[in-house]
C-alpha cells in the first residue's frame, strides 16, 4: 500500500518515531521561517531534475535498460483539470501481442519499474505511466468526495486508453493501483483481459473491532486522516531525499545492485512527490484511515465480470492485511483466479524479488494469450479450489 512505510516498523515505537519526526520538522521549519525568510520560498521541485533523475534510472545504471521506449505526454482532455496530461512509456509497441499496461502505487512513478521492464517486455508491448497526480503527468484538483475521486482516476485511465488506440489489454496494478485497476475494470471490462493485482491496497472493509490492528497502523491512520499522507516529505524540505533514505534505507537496497548511484532512488522518490500533492490529495479522499479504503472492493468486487481472470501475488514478508484472497474466492467463487506468495518478497514486491514477480506476471499474461488463442478461458469451481502456490527465493 504505502511505499514509505517499513515493512519492519511493526514495533511499539512506530507511533512515537513518526509523531517525533514530525515534530521534529515542523520545529526546524518555524525556526527557519525567522532565520531565513526566502528559504521556505524556495522551490525544492524541479521538472528537469525529475527528467534527469528517470532518464537516469532507466537508461544509466549497470543493469539499462536494453528495450528501447518511446516516453511521451498524452493529452487525456479535461478530465479533472482544463488539459490533463499522462506522462507515458511505451515498449515494444510492434508486438501483435496483448499489451500489458503497469500502474504503480502511492507516490511512486514510472522509472520504479526499471527491474521489470525487460522481461515483461521482451515479447509484448508494455506501457507504463504516471498516474494522473503523481510523478510527471498532470496535477488537477481532484475531488473531495471519495467516490468522485475514483471515477475521475477510472475515467483518466479510459481517456489515455483511446488516445493510444488500444483496444484490450492486461491491467497489472501494485498497491494503489491494484485498487485502481480494479475499480477501472468494474466499469470497462471489455477492454481488461486480465486483471493482475500485486499486493492490492483498498479490498477489505475497515474493522469495526480494531483491537486486533496493530497500534502503530491506528496511531498512523490517526495521525494522517487530516492531513496529506506524504506532506513530511515537503516538510524536509532540502533534506527530503535524506529524510526518504532514513526511514525507508530498504528502498535504495532494493536497486544498489542495478544503479550506480544508490542514492538516485530517494532523490527521484523525492521529486515525484515534492510537488503539488495532486494524487497524494485523490488517495487521501479514497481513504478511510490510512488502512482501508471508504469504499472497499470487498462491497462490489461480484460486479465484476466473471470472464475477467484475476491474479493475485504478494510478497510472504508484506504487511499489508491478506484478506483480498478470500474476498476474491468468497465473492467469485465461478471465476478463474490464481494466488502467488513470493516467499522473502515485502510489500514492494516487484522489486524486492524482481525476477519471481516478472516470471508470475509473464506466465499470466502468456496464460491469457493462450485461452484466447483457443477460444476458451479455465472456470474454476464453486468450492473453493483455487489455484495457490509458494515460489521459493
Amino acid at each position: 500500500m504505502l511505499g514509505y512505510i517499513s515493512d519492519t516498523f511493526t514495533s511499539k515505537l512506530f507511533p512515537f518515531i513518526t509523531l517525533l519526526i514530525f515534530g521534529y520538522f515542523n520545529c526546524v521549519l518555524d525556526m527557519l521561517r525567522w532565520l531565513s525568510p526566502n528559504w521556505l520560498s524556495w522551490n525544492k521541485y524541479s521538472e528537469i531534475m525529475l527528467r534527469t533523475l528517470e532518464k537516469r534510472i532507466l537508461q544509466e545504471s549497470f543493469s539499462a535498460l536494453k528495450t528501447s521506449y518511446r516516453g511521451c505526454y498524452v493529452d487525456i482532455g479535461p478530465v479533472v483539470g482544463p488539459a490533463d496530461k499522462i506522462w507515458t512509456l511505451s515498449f515494444n509497441t510492434e508486438s501483435t501481442k496483448t499489451p500489458l499496461v503497469l500502474i504503480h502505487g502511492l507516490g511512486a512513478g514510472v522509472a520504479l519499474w526499471c527491474l521489470n521492464i525487460d522481461a515483461l517486455a521482451a515479447t509484448r508491448p508494455v506501457y507504463a505511466f504516471d498516474l494522473l497526480g503523481f510523478g510527471r503527468s498532470s496535477r488537477p484538483d481532484f475531488a473531495t468526495d471519495a467516490l468522485e475521486t475514483e471515477k475521475q482516476m477510472v475515467r483518466s485511465i479510459e481517456e489515455w486508453r483511446k488516445e493510444m488506440k488500444l483496444e484490450r489489454f492486461i491491467l497489472c496494478g501494485h498497491s494503489l493501483g491494484g485498487f485502481v485497476a480494479t475499480a477501472y475494470a468494474l466499469v470497462y471490462p471489455d477492454a481488461v483481459k486480465h486483471l493482475i493485482l500485486a499486493d492490492p491496497w483498498g479490498f477489505p472493509e475497515r474493522p469495526r473491532d480494531t483491537s486486533q490492528v496493530p497500534l502503530w497502523i491506528k496511531t498512523l491512520s490517526y495521525v494522517m486522516q487530516p492531513i496529506n499522507p506524504l506532506s513530511s516529505i515537503r516538510l524536509a524540505g532540502p533534506l527530503g531525499p535524506w529524510f526518504i533514505n532514513t526511514l525507508r534505507p530498504d528502498i535504495s537496497r532494493k536497486y544498489v545492485s542495478t544503479l550506480i548511484d544508490p542514492d538516485v532512488i530517494p532523490q527521484y522518490i523525492y521529486q515525484c512527490n515534492s510537488q503539488y500533492p495532486s494524487g497524494e490529495s485523490a488517495f487521501r479522499a479514497m481513504m478511510n484511515g490510512i488502512g482501508w479504503a471508504m469504499h472497499p472492493m470487498e462491497r462490489r468486487i461480484h460486479l465484476l465480470n466473471s470472464h475477467i481472470p484475476i491474479t493475485l501475488l504478494w510478497g510472504s514478508k508484506s504487511w499489508i492485511e491478506h484478506s483480498a484472497e478470500d474476498i476474491l474466492k468468497t465473492k467469485r467463487s465461478n471465476s478463474y483466479f490464481d494466488l502467488k506468495v513470493i516467499s522473502g518478497g515485502g510489500h514492494h514486491v516487484y522489486a524486492d524479488k524482481p525476477e519471481q514477480f516478472n516470471q508470475i506476471v509473464i506466465e499470466a499474461c502468456d496464460f491469457i494469450d493462450q485461452e484466447s488463442a483457443t477460444g476458451r478461458l479455465a472456470i474454476l469451481p464453486s468450492d473453493g479450489n483455487h489455484n495457490s502456490e509458494l515460489l521459493d527465493t
